[in-house]
């Protein structure tokens, strides 16, 4: 059952309270789960044949999570540590 009069600022809200609830954000269980909970318009089909999260929705979570980390190789976001250089943000 999908969420109805979503906004992409509330798909971003749920990722980052999933974020903080878990400490780690996996895109590839995000993603499924934003498809179910708030329908297929804030998903795509990359060009790679994977679904991915809606780059106006990933706008919003940025803002909303300025320190999130986002590990490329886990494809995954994270809470900053201390350690992580204070630039470090990667790419998303």
């Amino acid at each position: 059952m999908t969420m109805t009069n979503s906004t992409h600022a509330d798909v971003a809200k749920f990722m980052a309270e999933q974020l903080k609830e878990k400490k780690y954000l996996y895109q590839e269980d995000i993603v499924w789960e934003i498809q179910n909970l708030f329908g297929e318009q804030f998903v795509y089909e990359n060009e790679n044949g994977n679904l991915a999260i809606d780059k106006t929705v990933l706008r919003h979570f940025r803002t909303l999570t300025p320190d999130a980390i986002w590990e490329g190789g886990e494809r995954m976001w994270r809470a900053r540590e201390r350690y992580d250089a204070p630039n470090k943000r990667g790419q998303d």
